[in-house]
């Protein structure tokens, strides 16, 4: 469906409930399609879908599902931001386009209002799948003409659009999300769906070893995977899916020279910056972690105010441009920080928090229940190295993510319901 018909027959059913919530599906499924390829589609996407809601909102309910912390506590991180504006020294064109990461945070309660009403949120993530798994194949094809790239995104190896960060985070999430359907269906004993899911899951695999390998992602992705051991597996088949992915993982270092140099980097990297003080990826974290430690202590309460950051690493700069410790940046590559330098101890209440009840939502069984849990985990981790709440995929991944898996997992409680995982497979 093209954007104008999208926006056409959103219109035209404007009268009939039935068809309202429909659009309103397919147009939150038009987001998670597009989100691995684009920016601009998001944010147009983003701004169609919450006018279509619009249409079928009852506020009664809408304003009861707020007073819940799951919905309450993104709404509370934007209005730090907001009000964190006063104290700031930034000027207000800062401070304002500052506040702007946090926006997206207020369609999360909309999201967990809507697909708790609506039996459509497999949806969501059926597309975001197979839009991952159509990037993965052009991905392989860019390795073969790097020509075919666009070039508005990463010009690295492989990489289509955005940059191989953003590329990496999709595959693993889908990658990992993938061993609960393909579990479940070998339980039933269902080998052939199950096949088709773990040849695309080695398919995204080898893309991420072979083609680009993202540093946060081979860190994030053993623990994901730890996570789902714990929670599903006996200890036996957690040993032997271990000892499995220990010999997987030899054979890909073997096989990868891009693997084995990112591997050989880490310790090159830091050298670099100690001895010569050169802008390395490593050696720019730390540098960036030390110097937020410090401004962090020269307001922990609440913090230098929004849009402070790179005023605040402008002045702390020591050498040239050139030199790690010359760099001034808006973002030090760590949410915590990321929060705690602008709102304090404040603001990092409100954001453990709001991570700490998106977890407990997802306590229990179900698929719904697996991703939601898995896209929480997912950016707590990867917020250890960047600010990816605040970045715009890693962000909207997280609130499409919960906001959808968050609003299935409350509706299929509220009916008793458990939704069957392979359920996927099926469709």
């Amino acid at each position: 469906m093209s954007m104008n018909g999208a926006i056409g027959s959103i219109m035209a059913a404007r009268h009939d409930p039935a068809a309202r919530i429909r659009n309103i599906d397919l147009v939150a499924v038009m987001i998670a399609a597009i989100l691995p390829w684009s920016t601009s589609g998001v944010a147009i996407l983003s701004v169609l879908w919450m006018v279509a809601l619009l249409w079928a909102l009852d506020l009664r309910a809408f304003a009861q599902s707020l007073k819940r912390p799951i919905s309450a506590l993104p709404i509370a991180l934007f209005m730090l931001a907001v009000v964190g504006m006063l104290w700031s020294d930034a000027p207000w064109g800062t401070r304002l386009y500052s506040v702007g990461p946090t926006l997206k945070l207020l369609v999360l309660p909309l999201l967990l209002y809507h697909f708790e009403r609506t039996p459509r949120g497999r949806w969501v993530f059926v597309a975001f799948l197979a839009s991952s798994a159509l990037l993965m194949a052009v991905s392989w094809l860019v390795v073969l003409d790097p020509d075919i790239a666009i070039r508005g995104g990463d010009a690295q190896r492989g990489v289509f659009v955005k940059n191989y960060i953003d590329q990496g985070q999709s595959f693993a999430l889908c990658a990992v999300a993938l061993a609960f359907p393909i579990y479940s269906l070998l339980r039933e004993r269902r080998i052939l769906p199950a096949l088709m899911l773990l040849v695309l899951v080695l398919g995204l695999l080898a893309n991420m070893a072979l083609v680009i390998v993202s540093r946060t992602a081979m860190v994030t992705m053993p623990i994901m995977l730890a996570v789902f051991a714990v929670l599903h597996l006996r200890w036996r088949t957690s040993l032997m899916i271990f000892v499995g992915i220990v010999l997987l993982a030899g054979a890909s270092f073997a096989a990868s020279s891009q693997l084995q140099w990112t591997m050989k980097t880490f310790l090159r990297d830091y050298e670099l910056y100690k001895e010569r003080n050169i802008p390395t990826s490593i050696g720019l974290r730390l540098e960036y972690w030390q110097k937020s430690l410090r401004f962090i202590g020269e307001a922990p309460l609440a913090g230098h105010g929004t849009g402070s950051t790179r005023g605040l690493f402008e002045s702390a700069r020591v050498g040239t441009p050139v030199d790690a410790s010359g760099q001034a940046v808006a973002n030090p590559h760590n949410q915590t920080f990321a929060v705690a330098i602008q709102w304090g101890v404040i603001g990092v209440v409100v954001l453990y928090a709001m991570w700490l009840v998106h977890l407990l939502l997802f306590r229990g069984e179900g698929f719904a229940a697996w991703v939601g849990l898995l896209v929480v985990v997912q950016n707590i981790l990867s917020s250890l190295f960047n600010s990816h709440l605040f970045d715009f995929h890693e962000g909207w991944m997280y609130v499409l993510g919960v906001g959808t898996a968050g609003g299935m997992v409350i509706r299929a409680r509220s009916r008793g319901e458990v939704e069957d995982p392979s359920e996927m497979a099926r469709r």
